[in-house]
């Protein structure tokens, strides 16, 4: 790798802006947002994989984008680009990321300092690891950061992590400041995450900012998030989904007047309706008025790369966080059980897109989950050895099977395993005339009935969430039912039909006759009248029909 040639680089002023994935499903929708409401944005700064084709072939909005980037600029915030770690990043990935940049005309990339990946595996949910605050983990970090800036022609703008576990003495806008001096790269300042550090270590919100280099910090993030109390801790969970904290409002009034260089504020505003991040971007707009300034010339990093030396400890603080190792061994128990918890739940909820039966059969509980996580399967998807965390979960399963046979569990494991291969071929669209399943549903059937089993499920993850409402604790001996009906299937074949649902599958329970009577359209479209009147209002009325 070389370094760009460049002795500065000029950073545009671009104003307020607004995050995304860059898919057509999520809300809020960038552009139909700006179009329904002119200037109420200027940029927006979008979330992809690091090769540009990769995100041309993942982002269903990336068309839109591209056409459109002359008149909306963008800033391009990559995914599971590792700041921190064991490995640094292969030149290859950097050469991608630089081209990325490139051709979007994104100015600067900005990352969380955060190990984000191993052998390209994300973590799930994209939780990375935050780096210890210590001097060994400002070196590692550095090594990072230097190292991916040496092979990028725009500047490589460091963002300071979100926080749970407080680990290594440093206070998070101290290490960010030894990160800066130590690299020479600019600055983006999260305010949630400063938010995270802040409550986690037991300071107030603004502890540490006066000594804080706010003349390097270039952007601003903005975005919503939880406080939660564990014990005598409170913590703050950096969930985009959720609304602005009132705190961070006014922390972003107060910062603002001292960021001199500044060059941008990006509301992340993932998960939330166009009415809501209206509201939210219109309180934005008042804080960071439509207006130009000239560009912002900086020096361009020249610091030589050092070495990683991995002292900072990476795989160890990977245990900690997925309970292969007991949170009492870590420098900050409390907050490990609580940066654990977080990551289970991701898992948890990531697992039962797939594996909605057999994940609540065989890790429904925290113990559960962690049997999985502590896993070789699941160690090895970041080894290297596994395709996906799906993947990793059904051969963990098929084990835990082998070793204890359940004969409910392995059917309801079978019948998971299977459901994708319905969605292997699409089925021709009805004529004029015609009927036709819905285009996200099948039929399938299978020898055992687990009609009871998929109802038990839905019926008892609704009944225990409303106790946990109600006494605050989630009373998972409930879950032995699950265990009775399970080893009571019904006789077969049993017929069902199978929705697709995000990323994922879900079994739709029928009446027989209903069930019986849909037969005939898994071979393709049929005449309206082919179809007695009920069986068709009813196939209507529960999504499973189409007409031409």
């Amino acid at each position: 790798m070389t370094r760009p040639a460049s002795d500065s680089w000029s950073l545009p002023w671009m104003g307020l802006g607004l995050s995304s994935n860059l898919s057509a499903s999520d809300v809020p929708h960038p552009y139909r947002l700006l179009d329904a409401a002119p200037g109420l944005f200027d940029f927006v700064e979008y979330s992809a994989p690091i090769a540009l084709e990769e995100a041309r072939a993942q982002a269903s909005l990336f068309p839109e984008m591209w056409r459109r980037r002359s008149e909306v600029p963008v800033l391009f915030h990559p995914v599971h680009l590792n700041l921190w770690g064991p490995e640094l990043e292969p030149a290859s990935a950097i050469a991608e990321l630089d081209a990325h940049a490139r051709a979007v005309g994104s100015p600067w990339v900005g990352n969380d300092v955060g190990w984000w990946h191993a052998g390209g595996q994300p973590f799930p949910g994209y939780l990375y690891v935050t780096p210890p605050f210590s001097e060994a983990g400002v070196r590692d970090s550095a090594a990072h950061a230097l190292h991916i800036q040496a092979g990028l022609s725009v500047p490589l703008v460091i963002e300071n992590p979100a926080v749970l576990a407080t680990r290594g003495g440093l206070h998070a806008l101290d290490f960010m400041a030894k990160l800066h001096a130590r690299t020479g790269l600019p600055l983006l300042l999260d305010l949630g995450h400063l938010f995270s550090h802040q409550l986690s270590a037991g300071l107030s919100l603004r502890t540490g900012l006066d000594g804080f280099p706010l003349d390097q910090v270039v952007e601003i993030h903005i975005a919503g998030g939880v406080v939660t109390r564990r014990g005598g801790r409170t913590f703050y969970v950096d969930d985009h989904t959720q609304p602005v904290r009132e705190e961070l409002f006014e922390l972003l009034a107060e910062v603002l007047p001292r960021c001199p260089r500044l060059r941008a504020v990006t509301f992340e505003g993932d998960g939330h309706p166009p009415e809501v991040a209206l509201a939210s971007l219109r309180r934005l707009r008042a804080l960071v008025p439509k207006e130009s300034r000239p560009p912002l010339t900086l020096p361009a990093s020249r610091e030589p790369v050092p070495a990683l030396t991995g002292e900072s400890r990476p795989w160890a603080l990977f245990d900690a966080g997925h309970g292969v190792t007991p949170a009492t061994e870590d420098e900050d128990p409390e907050g490990t059980r609580a940066d654990r918890d977080f990551r289970l739940a991701v898992v948890a909820e990531q697992l039962d897109k797939d594996w909605p039966l057999t994940r609540l059969l065989l890790a429904a509980t925290p113990e559960g989950l962690e049997s999985f996580t502590r896993s070789r399967e699941y160690r090895g998807l970041f080894d290297g050895l596994g395709r996906s965390l799906s993947h990793a979960f059904a051969s963990w399963a098929r084990k835990r099977v082998m070793a204890a046979p359940s004969d409910g569990v392995a059917a309801a494991l079978s019948l998971e395993m299977m459901l994708p291969h319905a969605f292997l071929q699409e089925p021709p669209a009805p004529a004029p005339g015609q009927v036709a399943l819905a285009e996200d549903v099948r039929l399938g059937s299978f020898p055992a009935d687990l009609t009871e089993l998929v109802f038990a499920v839905r019926a008892l993850r609704r009944h225990l969430t409303g106790r946990a409402w109600a006494c605050g604790a989630l009373e998972v001996s409930g879950l032995e039912a699950l265990a009775q009906v399970a080893a009571r299937p019904g006789p077969g074949p049993w017929r069902f039909a199978i929705r697709r649902k995000g990323t994922g599958f879900e079994v739709l329970t029928l009446p027989p006759e209903v069930a019986e009577g849909l037969r005939g359209l898994a071979e393709g479209p049929r005449p309206v009248e082919a179809l007695p009147a009920w069986l068709l209002a009813e196939g209507q009325g529960r999504g499973l029909l189409r007409r031409a």
